[in-house]
């Protein structure tokens, strides 16, 4: 299992960070001084993407990363996870977000965050790995451009209603039921 994703950027700045596990917003700004420190201390050349550190997360939790101009993707896993197949799902990442963005660069991550984490959620999800074939998140994402494009909401056509402070009763309810069985 995926313990937690970050990406941060060489100034130690986290530029995504999702935490699969219940962690204290302190601890959390802890772990992710203690990750950029150790992964921005080893040569890019010289050292693999592979490193651990006991103290953070455990004995059985692994450190996995990649750096790609300006950013460290890190990803923690348990035993359980293989280092190559994480790694590969970081290059699916890099990959998708590179495809979502042109060329993707550390703006992209702050401006459109919400398109980010979006393709996380394609790939991981609570810890545990959904996707690895790029392509197919590719296709997942262009399929939501297009119903949002088209206006379709979860709402399943409710979007088409008008909600104003006097809405705000038990008329605004009924209204809602209604429209629903109406679109049904």
């Amino acid at each position: 299992m995926i313990t937690a994703i970050l990406v941060i950027n060489n100034q130690g700045k986290a530029r995504v960070a999702r935490f699969y596990n219940d962690v204290a917003v302190d601890r959390q700004k802890n772990i992710i001084s203690n990750l950029f420190r150790i992964v921005s201390r080893r040569a890019d050349d010289s050292c693999c993407c592979f490193a651990q550190d006991e103290t953070l997360f455990g004995p059985d939790q692994k450190i996995i990363y990649r750096h790609f101009a300006t950013l460290y993707f890190v990803f923690v896993a348990d035993a359980a996870e293989s280092e190559l197949g994480v790694l590969d799902l970081i290059q699916v990442f890099v990959q998708v977000l590179d495809s979502c963005f042109e060329n993707v660069c550390e703006l992209d991550l702050i401006y459109h965050f919400d398109r980010v984490n979006y393709i996380l959620d394609e790939i991981v999800m609570s810890g545990m790995v959904l996707e690895t074939n790029a392509e197919l998140v590719l296709t997942a994402i262009k399929e939501t451009k297009k119903l949002e494009s088209e206006g379709i909401s979860f709402l399943g056509g409710w979007d088409d209603l008008e909600v104003t402070s006097s809405d705000l009763n038990s008329s605004f309810v009924d209204r809602l039921l209604n429209a629903s069985q109406s679109s049904a």
